[in-house]
Formats: structure tokens, sequence, C-alpha cells
């Protein structure tokens, strides 16, 4: 028997409870935590948002603060008071004597010149090299990555190894520098006692470790240069030595002078390869201190004199030439920009 329509007969009841009454829904009550809960969460977002990144950062500046800011200001406070290594805690307060006393220090004056020097033999034919490598490999070769891996590997030598290694090759007797000059009739030379000779042998170290470095830095350089600047000298005729001079030099001008300034500050800061290239003098920078550097004359001072108030004198002696350094490089950037 079909049924009608619309007829409920038959239909499911709604369900019950054990009772056999049927479940209505219960209304939810109203939670006053709430409110309150929802803006702590959104007050907790907006610190989170706010102060994240100053938690993030903070490890650096705290380890700044620890080993870069307070042995800074401490080396200054240093430099005015006589402290001796032996017993570092007694100051005694001299002013500017120990400033004083360097500019009539003939061995600071020697210091000076070795450092300047140096840092002249080594950081010229160090950038020069450096960019003749990189225009050599910013062309198509085969095996470009392992080129530029292996011109990199002298910097990842360590600076003991490399100096130990050049102490070979400049030996008096047997190195092997002495014997490719024997060959065309140069008697042998004392690379470690003599005066030039010293140091061009420790700008070559020097040259050796640090031209791979700023190979690549100019190779970055040079890939960053449009094609459409070497389409157009291309076009107008100019040759590949051209448009080196013409083009590549030019669009380097911000690197070069990078990297011109970060040499000076190394050289500046010179110390492991002249302080190993002859065990036996040590911080002297040989018999006549012919080769000491900033960096030996400080260490000299500090630690095989016990002066700290002198080494903390010569310490920020350096900071001092190192902002002038910076000064000069930002009133050349200044002006490179306004050419530009």
């Amino acid at each position: 028997m079909t049924r009608p329509f619309g007829s409920t007969a038959g239909a499911a009841a709604p369900p019950a409870d054990q009772g056999g009454t049927a479940q209505r829904p219960v209304a939810k009550t109203p939670d006053p935590a709430g409110p309150r809960r929802r803006a702590w969460r959104s007050r907790r977002y907006r610190w989170d948002i706010k102060y994240s990144p100053y938690a993030f950062v903070a490890p650096f500046f705290v380890f700044f603060a620890a080993f870069g800011l307070f042995p800074l200001l401490y080396t200054g406070w240093a430099s005015l008071h006589r402290v001796e290594l032996t017993d570092p805690t007694h100051m005694e307060w001299v002013g500017m004597h120990n400033y004083s006393r360097l500019w009539d220090d003939e061995f600071f004056w020697n210091a000076l010149r070795n450092t300047f020097t140096i840092g002249l033999m080594s950081t010229v034919p160090q950038l020069l090299m450096a960019l003749g490598l990189a225009h050599l490999l910013n062309y198509r070769l085969r095996g470009s990555t392992f080129f530029r891996v292996a011109i990199l590997t002298p910097y990842a030598t360590s600076v003991a190894a490399a100096t130990l290694v050049f102490v070979l090759l400049f030996g008096r007797d047997y190195g092997m520098v002495n014997w490719a000059l024997g060959l065309v009739g140069i008697d042998h030379i004392d690379w470690q006692n003599g005066s030039w000779t010293s140091q061009i042998a420790v700008s070559s170290i020097v040259v050796w470790r640090w031209t791979g470095y700023n190979a690549l830095i100019y190779l970055a350089a040079m890939q960053a240069v449009p094609d459409d600047l070497y389409e157009s000298a291309a076009l107008d005729g100019a040759s590949r030595w051209q448009q080196f001079l013409h083009v590549t030099i030019p669009s380097l001008r911000p690197t070069i002078l990078f990297t011109v300034v970060v040499s000076t500050i190394g050289a500046t800061q010179l110390f492991g390869e002249p302080l190993l290239f002859n065990g036996a003098a040590g911080a002297t920078g040989g018999a006549d201190h012919q080769y000491q550097t900033l960096g030996l004359y400080l260490y000299e001072q500090g630690w095989v004199n016990l002066h700290l108030g002198r080494a903390s004198a010569i310490a920020w002696t350096m900071f001092l030439i190192l902002l002038l350094i910076a000064a000069v490089n930002a009133v050349i950037a200044r002006r490179l920009r306004k050419s530009q």
C-alpha cells in the first residue's frame, strides 16, 4: 500500500535520551575570559613582530660588546697609563706620554715605514694580478670551476704553513729562488737579512695568499657588467683590450676601491707573515728591524718588553690610521658617485 506524498507516517522519530525525551540543542555559555585571552594573544603577536628582530640580532651585539667594544675602550684607557704585563691591575697615570714617546721613537717610525713599503709592494702587484686573472676567468673556459676553486686555495691555507714554505723557498744556501737565480748568473741573495730583500720576500707571501681572493671579487663584479656595453663597444670596433680598458675598468671602480681599502687595512695589520718569516728574530723583524711592521712592534712592546701601556698607545695609533684610511675611502667614493 503506497504512502501518500507528504505523509509523516513511519518517519524516523527524533533521537531521545535515556528517559525517552528528545535532545534539545544546549546554548553555549559565554566565556568571560575570552575577550581578555584574545586581547592578550593579539598583544603578544604585536610584541613578537616588533621585538623579535632585536632578539635575533642581540647575540651579535652582546659578543661585540664583550670582545670588541670593551677591549677597545679598555685599551684606550690603558694607553693613558703606565701598565706592565707583570702587574696589569696597577696603573700609573701618565696622560699622553705614551703617545708623545712614539713621536720620538725611531723604532716606531721604522715600523711605520716598513708597514707602508711592504703594504705597497704587496697590494699593487696583488690587485693587478687579481684583475688579470679575473679577466681571464670571465671568459668561457673549459674547467672554469676548477680554476676558480684553485685560485682560492692559497687563501684557505694557514699563515703558518704558507710562511714556512716560503722560508724554504727563500733560503740563502738551498732555497729554490736562489737556485733559479743562479741559473741566470745571479749570486745567492740573503733574503732574510737584507733590508729590501726581506720585505720583498714577506710581500710575496701576502701576494700569494690574497691574489685569488681578490680575483674572485673582481670576477663577481665583472659578471654583473651588462653585455650590452661590450656589444656596443664591439660594434664600434673596440678590441678586447680596449673593451677591458674602457668598459670593464670603469664598471669596476667601486669594487677596485673596495679591494684597495681592504688590502690597505690588511697591510696595516700585517703580523703573522713577518713574525714567522725568521723564527730566530721573533718580534724584532730581523736583526736590524728591517721588516718589522706596526703589528710586530706592538707585539714586541706588549708581550716581549711587557709594556702594556705603550702597546695600547700603538694599538690606538693603528686604529687612528685605519680611521684615516676609511675617511679617504669615503671621500673618493663620494667623488666617484658624483662623476657617474
